[in-house]
């Protein structure tokens, strides 16, 4: 096995076992300690990813580390006992900006984000294929939309074991299906369009940018 399918396969088994701690955490059973560090994580992780990569690191990095030792210091307490609001927090405010980073393509003007995705892959599109993708962006807006609403909804009302399991292990398989089921209506809708594999997507998508958020028709190559 190659070292690339060792560290996606080591990813994997590490998603697999964050996930399932953090249910574990979530069932009330856990330590808070666990639970508040689980939480934590990501945060941090996104902190130091973000400073990592500033000009003035070196100064930055240390003050804020320094800053965010203090804080959980003062805070841990609170932290422990209310580690479910840090859970539920970052989960709406993924989904949120996911469906946002779709939703704000469909405005008047812009380019939706599938339609630039397959211009990158396949070139000047046709007008049938550009309703076709502005509708799948529609689509994912709605749906990480609705993780949105089902997330807070769940927490509120169906108690942390229900909203747990949805969050930890049912968002993504349904992200799967939802992806199996576009395609297939893709290859019924647009039996003439080449069908580009997910790796062959990465690998375009991989050079650069999308294209400029500019009329559709641009993407298009006709006006």
């Amino acid at each position: 096995m190659s070292s690339a399918r060792w560290r996606q396969l080591a990813g994997g088994i590490l998603l697999v076992s964050y996930a399932l701690l953090v249910h574990y955490s979530n069932l009330g059973t856990a330590p808070p300690m666990l639970g508040a560090v689980l939480a934590l994580a990501p945060l941090l992780l996104v902190l130091v990813t973000g400073l990592s990569r500033l000009r003035g690191r070196r100064v930055a990095l240390p003050l804020s580390l320094v800053a965010c030792a203090w804080l959980l210091w003062r805070l841990w307490p609170q932290i422990e006992q209310h580690f479910d609001w840090i859970y539920l927090c970052q989960q709406c405010a993924l989904y949120a900006a996911l469906a946002a980073l779709f939703g704000r393509t469909l405005w008047p003007g812009q380019v939706p984000l599938c339609t630039r995705w397959a211009a990158l892959v396949h070139g000047p599109l046709s007008p049938e294929t550009l309703r076709y993708t502005r509708a799948v962006t529609l689509l994912w807006t709605l749906f990480f939309a609705s993780v949105v609403a089902a997330t807070v909804l769940l927490y509120l009302y169906a108690g942390h074991s229900v909203w747990s399991v949805f969050v930890n292990f049912l968002i993504l398989p349904a992200a799967l299906l939802l992806f199996a089921v576009e395609f297939l209506w893709r290859r019924r809708s647009l039996p003439h369009l080449a069908h580009a594999s997910l790796r062959q997507m990465a690998q375009v998508l991989s050079r650069g940018p999308a294209l400029p958020a500019t009329d559709p028709a641009d993407a298009s190559g006709t006006r």
